[in-house]
């Protein structure tokens, strides 16, 4: 998963690829802006923004400031 801000969306976000898929899934409620993932991986992406929404959120802030994000735990 790749986490920055590019100007692009104005809402906070993730980027996520699986293979050839590639989306873009709103932090707040898991909306998938752009892109798709196969079902179950769409699934445990949601789930895994649920989980680290907080420190998500957090990051979202320090990227628009220009800031470096801080790291957090890939799905396993």
């Amino acid at each position: 998963m790749d986490f920055y801000d590019n100007k692009k969306h104005a809402r906070p976000h993730i980027h996520a690829e699986y293979g050839d898929h590639h989306a873009s899934i709103a932090i707040d409620d898991g909306e998938v802006l752009i892109g798709s993932l196969p079902l179950a991986k769409m699934k445990l992406v949601q789930a895994w923004i649920e989980i680290h929404k907080e420190d998500l959120m957090a990051d979202w802030k320090l990227a628009v400031a220009g800031e470096p994000v801080f790291k957090i735990d890939p799905l396993k």
